[in-house]
């Protein structure tokens, strides 16, 4: 390489570098502003340093936001809500009272009805949650409408997707679905149904019914381990 080939390599790269400071610091501008935005409103942001909003985010009356949560385009969130801490937001509407997080994602057309509950490590994604119904743990909600006063276990999945398409699940109002179950899509859970714990619900579950789809439990006694 020569002398006048290296200047010419470095002034690229300062130009670059130039560029992506003056882009960070915009943007550590706008966000200031943004910020500063929600706090005149009233909006509780816990620590505002931590936060990220977008230009069109809308908030109601009396919001918390935690810390490290990050709210992307075309978000709603209505009064008297919370944002717990590590949850990231998009295209979703939040009506009042309602709590999400911590660690949720909430994705592309998701509707949270007022007093839901949305908690650690959930997902949803085009999916409608009706009043008083939760989500707490550990699951998967996606091409989904809940209905009123259910409630989803931990660990439960919506199995949307079929390697081809997508397909939908509906669940009623006053369904509960147990722990660590698998929702195969399209399948639908009539009201005041039960789903026991660790099923495979592949069939439609009529109205005010119990749901079991496990393998039976084989035991073998006196068992002793294959040596090496």
């Amino acid at each position: 390489m020569t002398y006048f080939s290296l200047i010419i390599n470095v002034k690229k790269f300062l130009m670059n570098t130039n560029n992506k400071l003056n882009k960070a610091n915009s943007y550590r501008l706008s966000q200031e502003l943004l910020r500063n935005k929600a706090l005149k409103k009233g909006v509780h942001l816990v620590a505002p340093e931590t936060i990220f909003l977008s230009k069109d985010t809308f908030f109601g009356k009396n919001v918390t936001i935690d810390p490290y949560v990050v709210i992307g385009p075309r978000v709603k969130i209505g009064d008297n809500s919370h944002i717990k801490s590590f949850s990231h937001l998009e295209g979703t509407k939040i009506e009042k009272n309602v709590t999400v997080g911590p660690y949720a994602r909430l994705r592309e057309g998701t509707v949270l009805k007022k007093n839901t509950k949305i908690g650690n490590f959930v997902e949803t994604k085009k999916s409608s949650i009706n009043q008083n119904s939760k989500v707490n743990h550990l699951s998967y909600i996606g091409d989904t409408s809940i209905g009123k006063n259910s409630n989803i276990g931990a660990g439960t999945i919506t199995c949307n997707y079929d390697g081809v398409k997508k397909s939908k699940t509906k669940i009623s109002d006053n369904v509960f679905v147990g722990s660590n179950s698998s929702l195969v899509a399209p399948v639908s859970i009539d009201k005041n149904s039960f789903v026991g714990a660790g099923s495979v619900i592949t069939k439609n579950v009529k109205k005010k019914s119990l749901a079991i789809a496990r393998a039976s439990q084989l035991e073998i006694k006196n068992y002793k381990r294959k040596k090496k």
